[in-house]
């Protein structure tokens, strides 16, 4: 019964995709971040969703008689060469079997990011698309979170199988990401009902997040509360709040949830971390040895941490986005990641220093500084996971791109206000 209504609901979407393309970007989301089907036990279980969906919304896009113009801008300019630098690194690979495979998937992901670039390009849109991420990572977080407290924190909280989020420490990080979208919001909703069920998610999903036991993401979450209460206008009542809920929670945390979170002091004695750190000594020996283009997607084997790793025996999984574009992609590759995020957290800086002057774009200033936490989150928790290339992120930078548009596309409607030009921001747009 579940396989059949999952697939009736997606393949009931495809006429409103062709009509709607934006519509496919929301499904595309919507599977990507949730995987629905993957919650099934019969014939949806392996059914190509995504791929069906992905059709349906190139042919709406061929099809649709409206304007589509992609901002060409700092942000864009580098993310494009970045691309074009994973196809470079893809050809000279150490395996290019397996480095096609993941091209391919990244591929897909990317051609998701440029969808949602050309069409998400006006507030109702982009809100829609915020919601569709909220609830779709939301849920694993209200989820995880009912869990913990049922349970008494005593086992991991996990993320939906075979995802990118799969794991305790993903589902952790991509949780962290979406609290500061879901307080964006609560920011901006009308009704008070769901303004509290906002609240409440947020509360289980911080729950859900120390029920993760990550030890990256505690860090994460460190940063996140941190930057999210700048944004916050009753500061006081937040610590307050904060501070009674730590006290309330902190006795009923299990005592080998502290004891794991104690390896953070002690790593040289804990097997995880050590394993991290050859691996990471092996990203810099292969990046060393191929600066240009790395060892390609997936060069993290047996064959090159016997190589370059210290530890030839412990071959281990990177945990860290800096360490795997590394890598995977060379000097080259890394700067071009650190250059992108860089840029666009200098726009985000831009259009809320801007945009929260006039009463009519405070949503879209809101919008880049809550997009702008997530990404902190990312960019600190991502130091010890392996998710450079995960959807998220790049759905945020989507997010704080589109948000600069459209304050450029108001300057220009309302000269008077004399808002200030930005390098950044878009110069002009390539149509299509």
């Amino acid at each position: 019964m579940r396989d059949l209504l999952i697939t009736l609901f997606i393949l009931g979407a495809i006429p409103y995709i062709l009509q709607r393309p934006h519509v496919g970007i929301l499904m595309w989301s919507w599977i990507g971040y949730m995987n629905p089907h993957r919650y099934s036990w019969g014939f949806a279980y392996s059914m190509p969703f995504a791929m069906i969906t992905a059709i349906a919304l190139l042919i709406g896009m061929l099809f649709s008689k409206e304007k589509k113009s992609l901002p060409i801008n700092g942000i864009t300019i580098i993310w494009m060469l970045f691309l074009a630098w994973a196809l470079i690194s893809t050809l000279f690979a150490t395996n290019i079997d397996n480095s096609i495979v993941e091209l391919n998937r990244f591929s897909k992901i990317q051609f998701a990011v440029l969808c949602t670039l050309l069409l998400m390009t006006n507030k109702e849109r982009l809100i829609q698309l915020v919601w569709v991420i909220v609830v779709s990572i939301g849920f694993f977080g209200v989820k995880g979170g009912i869990f913990s407290i049922a349970h008494g924190l005593q086992f991991r909280v996990n993320g939906p199988p075979e995802s990118f989020i799969s794991g305790n420490n993903e589902i952790a990080l991509a949780i962290l990401m979406v609290i500061p979208l879901m307080y964006f919001l609560k920011l901006h909703t009308k009704n008070k009902y769901i303004g509290l069920a906002l609240l409440g998610s947020m509360v289980l999903c911080a729950i859900a997040v120390i029920g993760s036991y990550s030890r990256g993401a505690l860090l994460a979450g460190v940063v996140t509360l941190i930057f999210l209460w700048f944004g916050m206008k009753r500061k006081l009542l937040t610590v307050v709040v904060i501070l009674s809920l730590g006290v309330a929670i902190a006795p009923f945390i299990p005592e080998q949830w502290y004891s794991r979170m104690n390896t953070i002091e002690s790593y040289s004695d804990d097997e995880s971390a050590q394993g991290r750190i050859n691996a990471w000594y092996m990203a810099v020996q292969l990046a060393n040895d191929r600066p240009l283009t790395g060892g390609g997607f997936r060069s993290f084997t047996p064959e090159n941490f016997k190589k370059y790793a210290p530890d030839p025996e412990d071959v281990h999984d990177v945990h860290s986005i800096y360490f795997e574009v590394l890598g995977e992609m060379g000097y080259v590759g890394l700067f071009l990641f650190l250059m992108l995020w860089f840029l666009v957290f200098l726009e985000s800086r831009y259009v809320y220093k801007w945009a929260k002057k006039d009463e009519e774009l405070k949503w879209l200033a809101d919008l880049a500084k809550m997009s702008q936490v997530g990404l902190l989150a990312y960019l600190s928790g991502g130091a010890f996971l392996g998710l450079a290339f995960f959807d998220l992120p790049y759905h945020l930078m989507c997010l704080i791109v589109l948000s600069g548009m459209l304050l450029r596309k108001h300057q220009k409607e309302f000269p008077a206000k004399k808002f200030k030009r930005f390098q950044t921001g878009s110069v002009k747009t390539i149509d299509g």
